[in-house]
């Protein structure tokens, strides 16, 4: 591996163990076996190459699903996938605590750092498509733009509100059980009788 790998790995080992505000350049150094210098020349800043990391992060707790799209057993956009993919989300959650917990830190960063906010701006639209995918079954690569605008960000906000549940109080967080039935009332709500 090169410097900018090298330091990349080191950023991810930090945020895993420090979080993205307590994370120093210095600290991703020791981390990586590489310098400072390579930090400005490979990322542009600590904060760049942080947010670069987290991004990496979420792409390999997204990827953890992949494989298992087919294995769903409940067709594509169906109640019963919706509840599958919820389950097996919140498995997870201990695994990737600490990327939760720094998502919520570079959340608060946004405003501070720009060229952050920028980043993640951009990986929010890639994070919706592969959240349509995984509901959906769908390719990401067919995805229309108001598919990912619509559903990506309606599961979005589903996966952000329960990260915050979660990390806050595990014990009284929504189920996949209560995610289902909520969505069931909704759907209830909307197609039942007008008055």
């Amino acid at each position: 591996m090169g410097h900018r790998e090298d330091l990349l790995e080191g950023a991810k080992r930090c945020l895993l163990e420090k979080g993205f505000v307590r994370t120093t350049a210095r600290d991703i150094v020791k981390e990586s076996g590489t310098n400072l210098a390579s930090i400005g020349y490979h990322y542009g800043s600590k904060d760049a190459l942080l947010t670069q990391a987290f991004v990496e992060l979420v792409q390999e707790w997204g990827e953890k699903f992949a494989p298992h799209q087919e294995r769903e057993g409940a067709p594509g956009g169906s109640v019963e996938r919706f509840h599958s993919v919820w389950a097996r989300m919140l498995e997870s959650f201990e695994e990737f605590r600490p990327v939760w917990a720094a998502s919520m830190e570079i959340v608060t960063q946004g405003e501070r750092v720009p060229q952050l906010r920028d980043l993640i701006a951009k990986a929010q639209i890639e994070g919706r498509a592969g959240l349509v995918a995984m509901f959906t079954g769908l390719d990401e690569e067919t995805l229309d733009e108001r598919t990912v605008q619509s559903l990506g960000g309606f599961y979005q906000a589903l996966l952000n509100g329960l990260m915050v549940q979660w990390l806050f109080d595990p014990a009284s967080a929504s189920t996949a059980d209560d995610l289902t039935e909520g969505l069931r009332r909704v759907i209830e709500g909307a197609t039942g009788p007008r008055d």
